[in-house]
């Protein structure tokens, strides 16, 4: 396994880096970011945390807007940003360049339908091949989290929920709560895993969660003036799917903060420090 470096900007006694690799999982190059805090410096192994980006994102977003180096060169730990679907000429797209499916828009599933099942097996790429080539390559240890916005939120969710061994905790930002019910998610999932709704199931963190007997700590934060809040992300199916089951879900609704990098960027030390406690303390 191996990856080639084509930037490297030195944050905070740090260093942020990107890669390009290729991808068995996807069958395609793919481009992730890291940022290896100051602490590796000295030969210590650090814990990871594994951001998963929105629509239309890519590495970059996250890593150039929110402001997290500074935290994570504090408490060391490591940031690894993936892009958010398998990319290249013969990767297929949606047919009329919408940007909510196709390029930019995996929504974090292993595709089962034609013609997206050849490269969109993106939560295989998260789950088991970035997280080995990130540990055969970088001074970082087996301990992970999880964080995400948006789509992304919806990836760390369900990801987290699947895997409670593989992490120590959970966050996300503005996820989408319940893709079954919501626009983005229906065409999605329809698309890339077929018509039938208890395939939906797998993907879905308020279906996870009602069932889900793991006891990850997971911290969600919400804007009350998001555009997308009604419609997409429904987070009140999030908090009854933790009723039923008991799980420990703290969800906060930020007053006045929207979807954007902005809302992130205010609570994202937050989030940081609540993946620290965790991961630091294993």
């Amino acid at each position: 396994m191996s990856a080639e470096n084509i930037s490297s900007n030195k944050m905070f006694g740090g260093w942020n880096k990107q890669y390009t690799h290729q991808s068995a999982v996807l069958n395609c190059e793919m481009r992730f970011a890291i940022y290896l805090p100051p602490q590796v410096s000295t030969g210590e192994k650090v814990p990871v945390l594994y951001w998963l980006s929105g629509l239309t994102c890519t590495d970059e977003n996250f890593m150039q807007k929110a402001g997290a180096q500074r935290i994570a060169a504090e408490l060391g730990i490591a940031i690894v940003a993936p892009d958010t679907s398998p990319r290249g000429e013969d990767v297929p797209d949606d047919p009329d360049a919408a940007y909510d499916f196709g390029l930019g828009a995996g929504f974090y599933v292993n595709a089962t339908q034609a013609p997206w099942q050849q490269h969109y097996q993106m939560y295989d790429y998260i789950v088991t091949e970035l997280p080995a080539l990130i540990e055969s390559m970088f001074p970082v240890s087996q301990q992970r989290a999880i964080s995400g916005h948006s789509m992304g939120g919806h990836g760390a969710l369900t990801i987290g929920l699947k895997n409670s061994q593989r992490y120590t905790s959970i966050s996300a930002f503005s996820p989408i709560c319940n893709p079954m019910s919501c626009p983005w998610g229906q065409k999605a999932l329809e698309n890339y895993l077929g018509s039938d709704r208890q395939q939906w199931v797998k993907y879905d963190a308020s279906e996870l969660m009602k069932t889900s007997d793991c006891t990850l700590p997971t911290l969600v934060d919400q804007g009350s003036a998001d555009n997308f809040l009604a419609e997409q992300l429904m987070p009140e199916r999030l908090e009854q799917a933790a009723q039923v089951s008991g799980f420990p879900l703290q969800l906060r609704r930020q007053e006045g903060y929207d979807h954007s990098y902005f809302f992130i960027a205010s609570f994202i030390e937050e989030h940081l420090r609540f993946h620290a406690e965790h991961l630091l303390s294993n």
